[in-house]
């Protein structure tokens, strides 16, 4: 049975079950905060009720104000074999239950009490680099923009990952978008963000035409609506069930289109390593890469705190790349040959003295002349053994060898 300190009930104290008390609750996050962060909590909170359950506690039946902090110990101690984060959110959700319920004399809590629980009883996770593998995504990019079908579906599906690229939005910003939000003059919106604040997010060009095109074919749609277009989601279902009503995609949707794209121009191993958050990782990591400026990329990300933008630049550190491969990938000079071509210089081997660095950064973008490959990052260029040859174009070394005979 679950041990619980129980409360003297005060006069003034409203008998609301457990189950009433969450419902009223998340009715509340919903309103103040956003439909995900509800969704969120109601997860955590669901959960909260199956470990009443397994201490023989109804939460149906039982009365909110026959619980208090001492709950939070069980049900923390009950998260152990979740992810870190995981805990986090759900022991949130939690505390802001019986801080809710406090405020509105559903319950007493001894809030020091509560406060000590959770500091020494949840886990504390260590700093995370977002990793994603920037070739897939820039591959799956490329291949979007490729696409030249013209119904309405893959003409919304490349404005909405493109959009997700070019502008860091989280995917329910993005499926929250109406087309009276944009700028279209000065390519802006305004959306509320985490925490319910304001921010200004930016579209790319591409982005821009893309969303065009796409808004063009639907017109007569739109026009037949009924409704101001200025109230119309910018991004809608296409769907059986939609018909010919404009009605949002979900957030469901969003990573459905991902996923679908990714198996299609990825393949089927590759689904769930992409996701519509690593548009996110691939845009702050883009404008880190491109300013070197952490407080720019904290702003263009819409971090609140400055330590989550930090987390980018193990994935921007160029300067290391280079002296890494350079300690360990670097030919030795007697490899270097002369060729019938005449005199090959490899690049890697270029200044060899020390400033290879800067040597080997300057070649990133140039092309093989025979694969037509683009080399982008000095790993790339080690590992494929680029090679200058006599009349100036560049190759993989593979490729020469093949060619020159």
């Amino acid at each position: 049975m679950l041990s619980v300190s129980i409360p003297t009930i005060t006069n003034n104290m409203t008998e609301k079950t457990i189950s009433q008390a969450i419902n009223q609750y998340l009715s509340s996050v919903k309103r103040s905060r956003s439909e995900e962060t509800a969704r969120t909590y109601k997860k955590g909170l669901d959960r909260f009720k199956e470990f009443l359950l397994t201490k023989n506690v109804n939460p149906d039946k039982l009365p909110i104000n026959r619980i208090n902090e001492l709950v939070a110990e069980g049900f923390i101690e009950s998260l152990k074999d979740y992810q870190v984060n995981t805990e986090e959110i759900y022991v949130t959700a939690l505390v802001g239950l019986l801080k809710y319920c406090a405020a509105h004399d559903l319950v007493k809590i001894n809030f020091q009490r509560l406060e000590y629980i959770v500091k020494h009883n949840t886990r504390t996770q260590g700093q995370r680099i977002p990793y994603f593998d920037q070739t897939d995504i820039e591959k799956l990019i490329s291949e979007i923009e490729k696409n030249t079908s013209t119904d309405l579906i893959s003409l919304r599906d490349r404005a909405f990952l493109i959009s997700l690229a070019d502008t860091g939005l989280r995917v329910h910003e993005a499926c929250n978008l109406l087309r009276g939000s944009i700028d279209w003059t000065n390519q802006k919106t305004i959306i509320i963000g985490k925490g319910d604040k304001q921010a200004v997010v930016r579209f790319s060009n591409r982005s821009i035409t893309y969303i065009k095109e796409y808004l063009s074919h639907r017109s007569s749609l739109d026009g037949g609506s009924g409704r101001p277009l200025a109230s119309l989601p910018l991004f809608a279902r296409h769907d059986k069930g939609a018909g010919k009503k404009i009605k949002p995609i979900t957030t469901t949707t969003g990573r459905n289109i991902v996923e679908e794209w990714v198996e299609k121009i990825l393949g089927t191993e590759k689904v769930g390593t992409i996701t519509p958050h690593t548009f996110r990782h691939y845009f702050v990591t883009k404008v880190l890469r491109a300013t070197n400026n952490l407080k720019k990329a904290q702003e263009a990300a819409r971090h609140v705190n400055i330590q989550v933008t930090q987390g980018y630049t193990h994935l921007t550190d160029e300067e290391l790349d280079i002296t890494y491969y350079g300690i360990f990938n670097l030919p030795k000079i007697e490899d270097v040959t002369e060729t019938s071509l005449g005199s090959i210089v490899k690049i890697t081997q270029e200044n060899i003295s020390g400033l290879y660095e800067v040597t080997l950064s300057k070649y990133i973008g140039e092309k093989c002349v025979f694969c037509e490959h683009v080399f982008r990052n000095v790993k790339d260029i080690i590992d494929r053994n680029l090679i200058k040859l006599d009349d100036g174009q560049y190759a993989c070394e593979r490729c020469y060898e093949y060619n020159k005979t």
